[in-house]
């Protein structure tokens, strides 16, 4: 499947000019052929690139490609959620016993005087662990799914359609990332919730299997769905449009003359502004989760009911705060190690030639 899928994501409207250009035989064509200086034909797509953009270490679709898409997002993830394992561990505390802890403010000064500094940093293993194979099937599936769908819908359809293949493409890669995640997240929320429970993964995984097998890590997958699937597609199908919107109407040249460097700014700013809709989404499943996770016995239903409307709201503010920093920083890092290992980073998608002829907007 991988390889008919490097095969044609060549052709793919979310390709890069240049990989489009070699796959038609031009960009090797000599200047005769492919045309001499700017505005001269497909070549000059090439002029638009800033220096050293073309000399990508390989093709877009490639295994190559994916692998490094993969490892981007285990960096991307692991390394974000794991610096703010104190906000996540006090946001959690709120959601399962708000009485105790009434605010992010108050949450914080209660769990330094009952645990300590080294309080805060409780279960930053599995968090590390969790999320960083999250983030691996995250963005490498997505970046699959994105190319395989691109693909079935053809070049003029994937175009017109990108907001739903964002959707789509997301939520397929996340329907994998959270069965890689639901083991840790279960044993991250009992260490951090349940004082005197356990304080390290080795001490929380082997209690929680002898105590109900291997559901214990897995009863919360349906709930993880609930919160990570529309957390994802809003992450991922909001951030593209908002590159696109930016490079659109606020960024004062096209993203091919822009430095890597202005490239990275636009990147945080669209991943914050994705962050935002991203917390608030997901934040409801996100608190069934936590009292799941927390309780023996009981089913996501039962906790729902329990909560009420304003109870699943609880803690909004510190996620929003926590879920906007973390996805700039993810995109951002993600976007650094692309950058880094100069992998094709494709510019936001302009409708196809063939699809402006039939709408009469060229001739």
């Amino acid at each position: 499947m991988f390889s008919s899928v490097a095969h044609l994501a060549r052709a793919n409207p979310f390709n890069a000019p240049h990989l489009q250009l070699v796959h038609d035989g031009l960009a090797s064509a000599p200047p005769s052929e492919a045309g001499e200086g700017p505005g001269s034909g497909p070549a000059s797509l090439l002029d638009l690139h800033v220096p050293g953009e073309c000399k990508y270490s390989c093709e877009y679709g490639s295994m190559k490609f994916y692998a490094l898409c993969g490892f981007g997002g285990v960096l991307s993830c692991g390394l974000t959620h794991t610096a703010v394992v104190p906000l996540d561990l006090v946001k959690c505390r709120m959601q399962v016993d708000p009485q105790k802890y009434k605010g992010i403010f108050n949450g914080f000064s209660v769990t330094l005087k009952e645990d300590g500094v080294r309080g805060l940093a409780k279960g930053w293993a599995p968090t590390f662990i969790g999320y960083s194979m999250q983030g691996l099937c995250k963005f490498g599936f997505y970046e699959v799914f994105k190319v395989l769908y691109s693909n079935m819908l053809g070049e003029e359809n994937a175009y017109l359609w990108r907001t739903s293949l964002y959707l789509a493409a997301s939520a397929s890669a996340e329907f994998f990332a959270d069965i890689a995640l639901a083991p840790m997240e279960a044993a991250k929320v009992r260490i951090q919730t349940q004082p005197g429970y356990a304080n390290t993964l080795r001490d929380a995984a082997p209690k929680m299997y002898k105590e109900e097998g291997l559901k214990a890590f897995y009863k919360g997958v349906a709930p993880l769905w609930m919160r990570q699937i529309p957390y994802t597609m809003m992450k991922f199908a909001c951030f593209e449009r908002t590159v696109e919107a930016l490079y659109k109407f606020v960024v004062p040249k096209p993203r091919s003359e822009c430095t890597k460097a202005e490239q990275l700014v636009v990147t945080f700013v669209a991943g914050y502004i994705a962050g935002v809709f991203c917390a608030i989404v997901s934040h409801p499943a996100d608190s069934v989760v936590s009292v799941l996770n927390k309780e023996k016995g009981s089913s996501a239903s039962q906790v729902l009911q329990r909560l009420g409307f304003r109870g699943v709201w609880k803690g909004l503010f510190a996620r929003i705060i926590m879920i906007g920093t973390l996805t700039a920083l993810q995109w951002f890092i993600y976007d650094s190690v692309k950058v880094y290992f100069r992998l094709p980073r494709p510019p936001p998608p302009e409708m196809p030639e063939s699809l402006k002829k039939k709408l009469g907007l060229t001739q």
